[in-house]
């Protein structure tokens, strides 16, 4: 199994601590005036989604987590669960809402994502950066509510709800970024 040094911790990383995957969300170089200097670490266990901090002095190592990024497709929602084939071998995989927090938002039918198998469990998905979503309903912009950032939701074809600027209109395609829930832009038709 590889391992990772102190020299090489960085935000993104995915490593095992008492036999859990575990990804790197934060890591800070800390050098004190006196002393040595250590890495200050928040890790979020992959399976639980749990979080802990901890720290390293240089030197330490750590494991790196079996854990393998596949490229998915979103087949369909039922219920609570969401199922997804993988796009090489066709096997397909299934999450609840538990495991995908808030991406459940920004899911499509037949949407390309990327999936990560801890020993070949799915333990989370990742939609692409950008979506484009249909609106479904939202209130009609006031007249000459055009000059300052006035939002309003607006409910997309997924069931989730944006804040977007007023002069959106239901059958409007508006661009979302997953990685923050906010409007980018409406979508030429």
């Amino acid at each position: 199994m590889a391992t990772y040094n102190t020299s090489d911790f960085r935000k993104g990383l995915k490593v095992q601590i008492d036999g859990e995957p575990y990804l790197m969300v934060e890591c800070n170089f800390v050098k004190p005036g006196k002393g040595n200097a250590f890495y200050k670490c928040k890790l979020k266990n992959l399976v639980r989604n749990t979080q802990l901090e901890r720290t390293y002095k240089g030197g330490d190592s750590l494991e790196a987590a079996d854990v393998e990024e596949i490229s998915v497709q979103f087949l369909y929602r039922q219920m609570d669960s969401f199922f997804f084939m993988d796009t090489t071998s066709y096997e397909q995989y299934e999450l609840t809402l538990d495991h995908l927090e808030d991406a459940w938002r920004y899911l499509k039918e037949n949407m390309n994502c990327s999936m990560v198998l801890y020993n070949g469990t799915p333990i989370s998905m990742t939609p692409p950066n950008h979506v484009e979503l249909k609106v479904e309903y939202c209130e009609p912009g006031a007249r000459g509510n055009t000059a300052t950032n006035v939002t309003k939701a607006a409910k997309v074809e997924t069931g989730a709800e944006f804040q977007c600027p007023a002069f959106i209109a239901i059958g409007d395609v508006i661009k979302i970024d997953t990685r923050t829930g906010e409007y980018v832009e409406r979508v030429k038709s």
